[in-house]
């Protein structure tokens, strides 16, 4: 009877092995990857021209990549790619940052303003500079106080300045060169300044503003002893303000 029990327990325990075997193995779960990491932000900033002069225009261009939130300093957020122009008064520093998943990135630009050039004072002429270079001086022939077309010309154009400038008030000597009598010449002298004089009036100059003298010889332009000279020396000369 104990021989009977043994083998059924064998029997018993050698099926439960058998159908233990025949199960099926557990399969390992996988382990997976973590996922890789959000990339780092990039941006780059640029400005054009990088020099201005106060009241110019400068343009900002800027372009990001892998990020969600870019904001431009002193103007606010903006897009991952534009431009925009800025006209500052004064030299500036542009920033530029952008931030992502990935971490943030910043970019600078320089824009600097430059001062005008001093602009050189410009002196107004004096009326002693204008009159002088306005007023030409009447030229006669020898031992003559009549005056030409081309004289009576030219002292038309004095007349007009004259007239464009009623608070100048002037003198016209007469001059003679070097030959005749010191009294001939101041004789001389003083009927060119005369003819110079009448040639302004009749143009519509007010003779009170016309003082006449005669110098004669004794003041010449040219020393020398020569047509070319004495033909320089034998003029009515404009005095103007001083």
């Amino acid at each position: 009877m104990k021989s009977r029990i043994s083998l059924f327990t064998f029997v018993v325990m050698l099926a439960v092995a058998l159908l233990a075997g025949c199960a099926k193995k557990p399969v390992a779960a996988k382990v997976q990857a973590p996922p890789p990491p959000a990339p780092e932000p990039t941006v780059t900033l640029s400005v054009s021209p990088a020099d201005i002069t106060p009241g110019q225009s400068a343009n900002l261009t800027w372009e990001a990549q892998n990020a969600t939130d870019i904001t431009l300093e002193t103007i606010g957020s903006v897009d991952a790619n534009g431009s925009k122009s800025v006209n500052p008064s004064q030299s500036t520093t542009y920033r530029i940052v952008a931030k992502g998943p990935g971490g943030s990135s910043n970019a600078t630009a320089r824009l600097t303003v430059n001062a005008p050039a001093p602009v050189a004072a410009v002196m107004s002429p004096s009326l002693r500079d204008l009159f002088e270079r306005n007023m030409k001086d009447a030229y006669f022939a020898y031992d003559s106080y009549n005056l030409d077309n081309e004289t009576s010309q030219m002292l038309a154009s004095n007349a007009k300045f004259l007239q464009e400038h009623p608070e100048v008030n002037f003198t016209v000597e007469g001059h003679c060169d070097e030959r005749g009598s010191e009294e001939y010449n101041l004789a001389l002298g003083a009927s060119r300044a005369e003819a110079v004089k009448q040639a302004l009036v009749a143009q519509g100059v007010n003779g009170q503003r016309v003082a006449t003298n005669s110098v004669g010889k004794e003041k010449p332009f040219c020393a020398d002893s020569n047509e070319e000279c004495w033909h320089q020396n034998r003029r009515g000369h404009f005095v103007g303000p001083e």
